[in-house]
């Protein structure tokens, strides 16, 4: 085996050439393992004896004190005080709310409307746990069994996230480093790994098993420590073969770490100073070297211990079969099991005719053509081509772990043709029919939701006729504007809730311009809004709405618009275009107006007064 310092040296070698990958992963695992841990509190600090707050009483019965928070509310709720718990998360909602109406206060923080500002107002005041223990009570009519029910549910609630998810991230950070010690390219889909090869549930038992073992072994006290050295290696070997059985996996890291406890203790020595800097730093050093270094070592002594099992024939070592992980497989292997990959690159390409000058322009840039023809047809199977060559070309030249050739097959879905024709160009016709489909589907949503909350029509929008512009102009925008976007869905994601807030943003400073201050929409009052333009939430929808329109809905659209002949859909747009321009300007003298519609004077003031409209409601 090699020395401390080789591995150190390796691991500071890993580190440069994966640094913001590898700093990134341990931030989000230490980001999400402790959100998981500090969301259980609560219930800790509900059952903890009530305390002096040197509060009072008013003529209501609610207390009112200088340290009245959530906590507070659930313990009286578990006490059985639930007028008091119910009145006092009232307070705490109707203060929050007051805070925020506050004209010195924050108005993007808004916490009376919205789905978030709920959301939010509902877990600051605990209100929600009342609801869930009130629930449950009125089940049982006994308010200790719905206690214990209650207190039994939040703690195997707890058990199964920390077990299916925060235990299991450890698995996937070991792994992630595993593939950098030999790997440049790291896909992000490999935190994911788990569920291609669907063993996530199989590791998070193994894990669950290894950890009530070391629990176990804790009440020995010395038992606890060696234990926990014996068992260190768990999660590496589960990381390289998630479908070891929890004893086989505990039983490799036994033997490989059998003779290797105090040289482990002693490498684990060697960091006391970069803690003690993590302390100093508040936790700085830990975050942007220290946590990776740690682990790009370890990942190093992992490699070692199991190189010297397997040349040892220790019992078992045959489960310790991931080859690939720790060396480069030969180009014949790799072009066995891509070999369609092969065929595709080493097929001869005819070159597909591209357009020229203006309309050149136009298609390469914003993916719009005239006419859906033959060159279309030539240049949508180029981009399905390009795309798998592209997502296989770093298992094929070596720069990324070949994922066809893990121990366990993983549940490939094949790319089609079909699936894959989001790759584009969309014709005149096909944008103007899209445009109008949007803008129904948006004007649908919004009179539906007027109609389930208050049982009465509204037809919504400035126009007269049965569209919202705005929804198809975002729709639009982003098939055009984003084009360049389409093969990168996290920045096209991003890009359409930016594009999507400037359209919503403006128009609705336009119409307040145009007609005297008049609004369509208002988010006054919602969570993070920007004055009352646009919201987070509202902007959260659209750019998930606008992933489906790119990847599912438009490209299903234009299928079927392509099967309408031209003498049918050219008409047809040009006679909705002339329908859509006469309501234009009708409506800029006769805006659609009137209650359910523009009535945001009376709804700023009464915040639960009114329909739900879609402006209301996202």
């Amino acid at each position: 085996m090699r020395k401390r310092s080789e591995w150190k040296k390796s691991a500071k070698h890993v580190l440069k050439g994966h640094y913001a990958l590898l700093v990134l992963i341990c931030v989000v695992v230490s980001l999400l393992g402790s959100g998981v841990d500090n969301s259980t509190n609560f219930l800790t600090t509900s059952i903890t004896p009530e305390t002096e707050t040197g509060g009072t009483v008013d003529e209501s019965g609610t207390t009112t004190s200088l340290s009245l928070d959530s906590s507070q509310v659930i313990r009286e709720a578990l006490y059985g005080n639930m007028d008091e718990s119910k009145a006092n998360a009232e307070a705490l909602k109707e203060a929050a709310q007051e805070k925020s109406q506050d004209p010195n206060a924050s108005k993007v923080l808004g916490r009376t409307r919205g789905v978030l500002a709920g959301a939010v107002n509902a877990v600051t005041s605990g209100s929600v746990y009342i609801t869930i223990l009130s629930a449950i009570n009125s089940v049982s009519h006994s308010h200790n069994i719905a206690m214990m029910i209650f207190i039994i549910c939040s703690c195997i609630l707890m058990v199964l996230v920390w077990m299916f998810f925060s235990n299991i991230l450890v698995v996937l950070e070991n792994r992630v480093f595993l593939e950098s010690r030999i790997y440049k390219k790291i896909p992000p889909s490999k935190l994911l790994f788990l569920v291609k090869v669907k063993k996530w549930t199989q590791v998070a038992w193994d894990m669950l098993v290894m950890i009530i073992f070391q629990s176990l072994w804790t009440l020995t006290i010395v038992g606890g420590v060696i234990k926990s050295y014996s068992y260190a290696m768990v999660p590496y070997i589960l990381a390289e073969n998630p479908s070891l059985k929890a004893r086989e996996a505990i039983n490799l890291s036994r033997k490989l770490m059998n003779g290797h406890k105090w040289e482990c203790f002693v490498l684990d020595v060697t960091f006391v100073g970069w803690n003690i800097l993590g302390v100093v730093t508040l936790g700085i050093s830990n975050l942007f070297f220290a946590k990776p270094y740690k682990t790009a070592v370890y990942a190093e002594y992992y490699h070692d211990l199991r190189q010297q099992g397997i040349e040892n024939r220790i019992a078992g070592f045959e489960g310790l079969n991931d080859t690939y992980l720790y060396e480069k497989a030969s180009e014949e292997l790799l072009r066995e099991k891509y070999q369609d990959v092969y065929d595709l690159m080493q097929e001869e390409q005819v070159p597909v005719e591209k357009r020229k000058g203006i309309m050149g322009f136009i298609a390469n840039v914003f993916g719009v053509v005239i006419f859906n023809d033959a060159m279309e047809q030539a240049y949508e199977k180029e981009q399905v081509d390009e795309l798998k060559i592209r997502s296989f070309k770093s298992y094929i030249d070596g720069s990324s772990y070949p994922s066809r050739l893990f121990t366990v097959p993983e549940k490939e879905k094949r790319k089609k043709a079909e699936t894959s024709h989001y790759l584009r160009h969309y014709s005149v016709w096909s944008l103007i029919l899209l445009f109008f489909t949007f803008a129904l589907i948006g004007w649908l949503w919004e009179v539906s939701l007027h109609l389930v909350s208050d049982g009465v029509f509204v037809n919504r929008g400035v126009l007269h006729g049965p569209w919202l512009p705005i929804y198809g102009t975002g729709g639009i925008l982003i098939l055009v504007a984003l084009n360049k976007f389409r093969k990168y869905p996290l920045v096209e994601f991003i890009a359409a809730i930016i594009v999507c807030g400037c359209v919503e943003y403006f128009t609705a400073y336009y119409l307040e311009i145009a007609h005297d201050g008049k609004k369509w929409w208002d988010y006054s009052g919602y969570f993070l809004n920007l004055d009352g333009r646009i919201c987070a939430e509202g902007l959260l929808v659209f750019g998930v709405g606008g992933m489906a329109i790119v990847y599912v809905l438009a490209p299903f659209l234009d299928n079927f618009y392509k099967k309408i002949k031209l003498q049918i859909i050219i008409p047809l747009s040009v006679a909705l275009l002339l329908i859509f321009t006469v309501d234009q300007i009708y409506s800029k003298k006769h805006p659609n107006m009137g209650a359910g519609i523009t009535d945001y004077a009376s709804i700023s003031v009464q915040p639960d007064a009114g329909a739900l409209t879609m402006e209301q409601i996202l």
